[in-house]
């Protein structure tokens, strides 16, 4: 097995050696030097301090603190620059040093380009030092909950928090020191018995806000109160992020990148659109993405997905085998998920709709939300687990708490459809149109949201609405059939589909 390479920039580094090279040419360095760089890249972008650096270069020693800001100030004038013009070598206030952004050299990793956030600590306005404890409670919470996912990097409190008390310009400050591009801060007000918290996440590559919220509690339930801050800001950041990246990628991608975060993000803006069109746009870029990279989870769950939605929806397969195709890409995201919810979530939906692996892919749904229930594509995926395989009261809670808390999420339409459908089976129709008229309004392309409407309408006596809803249907999505979407709807609920396709029928959907 080849020896592991830690990458940044130009630079690589073999660990076993000691040998540091700059575009493929050795770099001469001392061996303190090679010693301080080998501490520094294998803390993996970690603050370090200075007596672990100077116990590193000089083991078993006794030396002033000066040789290692002489050995460091050398280090930084080898490696130069940063693209962004700042040094490798950053200093952590009250901390140490750290190098920005190491990352292991394997070809096309993701992780080397998601994005990175930082939490700062919560500014106390309140006055009233006790406070502070409180506020750093919920930073830390919020800190524990946005590690669970694996689509952003969170940098470590004791980073972040050795900003606390700077002044206006610490959001470029940490933007430089820590290599981050998203910040989220926020403050805390106290007056009588009530608190207020504000939060908001900052894009610092042009100082903008992405999102920002204000919590007001009782200090009488505080507990209650930190964690209902805590799910918020953590289930509304992911989505967040995600636009912001896809915002990013149309400025500043070229399109024809390879690397494997700009495959995921031009396919996933691509299976947005909701057409067949795009979706099969998606397909192609996703193959040739794993051939590539054959074991990448996000992207072995991508083309799963483009797969599992092709069918469900009732779009024209690529093939005699898209679902022995997909279910194979789900089987191996999900070998190599490494605890990912997201891909877990997404291969789960695949077991249940394509491969009718109804209790292997609700094992796995569970797992992705006991893993992080904070997930909005793990609590929406649940939920339309539910509404296929299980609880529909279950279903309803997974639904709502994924729309509730993130309205603006990406799938959010494929959500409100979800709880459109709960109550089209469980015969309230006004609520079924109700919910799947705010999915219309956010994506007019979702095929199942017209099923709804169709359906729903159908049931209360109203034709010429079904059939106005009939027509946009059959206009997005010719030659769709009745048996069309028998065949797409998998479900180990069967009954639970008759409602819908007696609707579709009465509303004049051909049989076949």
């Amino acid at each position: 097995m080849a020896e592991q390479r830690y990458a940044f920039g130009q630079f690589h580094l073999d660990p076993a050696s000691g040998e540091l090279k700059r575009d493929g040419e050795k770099v001469a360095l001392g061996q303190r030097g090679t010693a301080l760089l080998k501490t520094l890249l294998e803390a993996d972008g970690q603050p370090i301090g200075k007596d672990a650096l100077i116990e590193a270069a000089w083991p078993g020693t006794i030396v002033e603190e000066g040789n290692l800001s002489v050995q460091v100030a050398s280090l930084r004038k080898v490696l130069g620059l940063r693209p962004d013009g700042q040094d490798w070598i950053v200093t952590v206030p009250r901390l140490g040093y750290r190098l920005v952004k190491p990352t292991i050299a394997t070809p096309g990793d993701m992780h080397a380009v998601i994005p990175t956030l930082a939490v700062l600590p919560f500014d106390n306005l309140s006055g009233d030092p006790e406070q502070a404890y409180f506020t750093d409670g919920i930073v830390d919470d919020i800190i524990t909950a946005l590690s669970r996912f694996k689509s952003f990097a969170v940098v470590a409190r004791n980073s972040s928090f050795a900003y606390r008390g700077h002044d206006a310009n610490v959001l470029q400050s940490v933007a430089s020191d820590l290599g981050v591009r998203y910040v989220l801060e926020g403050s805390l007000r106290k007056s009588g018995d009530r608190l207020r918290i504000s939060a908001q996440l900052v894009d610092t590559a042009g100082n903008v806000s992405l999102w920002a919220r204000k919590f007001d509690g009782d200090l009488s339930d505080v507990f209650e109160f930190q964690d209902r801050i805590t799910e918020a800001v953590a289930i509304v950041i992911e989505p967040e992020l995600h636009k912001a990246e896809l915002e990013r990628l149309r400025r500043e991608r070229p399109s024809g990148s390879m690397e494997a975060y700009d495959i995921y993000l031009q396919a996933l803006a691509k299976i947005l659109t909701e057409t067949a069109q795009q979706n099969a746009e998606a397909h192609e870029l996703l193959e040739r993405a794993l051939a590539l990279e054959p074991a990448n989870p996000n992207i072995l769950a991508l083309a799963s997905y483009v797969l599992e939605h092709r069918k469900t929806v009732g779009w024209p397969p690529f093939g005699p085998d898209d679902n022995a195709r997909c279910f194979d890409l789900a089987r191996r995201g999900l070998e190599h998920a490494d605890g990912d919810t997201t891909v877990m979530a997404i291969c789960g939906m695949s077991l249940i709709q394509v491969a009718s692996e109804y209790d292997w892919g609700m094992a796995v749904l569970q797992a992705a939300v006991d893993a992080n229930p904070n997930n909005i594509a793990v609590a929406a995926r649940a939920g339309v687990g539910h509404l296929l395989c299980g609880d529909l009261d279950r279903a309803v809670k997974y639904l709502t708490k994924a729309h509730s808390l993130s309205p603006r999420d990406p799938y959010a339409h494929i959500t409100l459809c979800g709880l459109a459908d709960v109550e089209l089976v469980r015969g309230n129709f006004e609520q079924s149109i109700e919910w799947a008229m705010r999915a219309l309004a956010l994506n007019p392309n979702f095929d199942p949201t017209l099923w709804m409407l169709i359906a729903a309408n159908t049931h209360l006596g109203r034709p010429q609405e079904a059939k106005g809803y009939l027509e946009h249907l059959q206009r997005i999505s010719p030659g769709i059939t009745i048996a069309s979407i028998e065949v797409a709807q998998n479900s180990k609920a069967g009954d639970r589909l008759l409602i819908l396709l007696e609707g579709l029928r009465q509303a004049g959907l051909p049989e076949s």
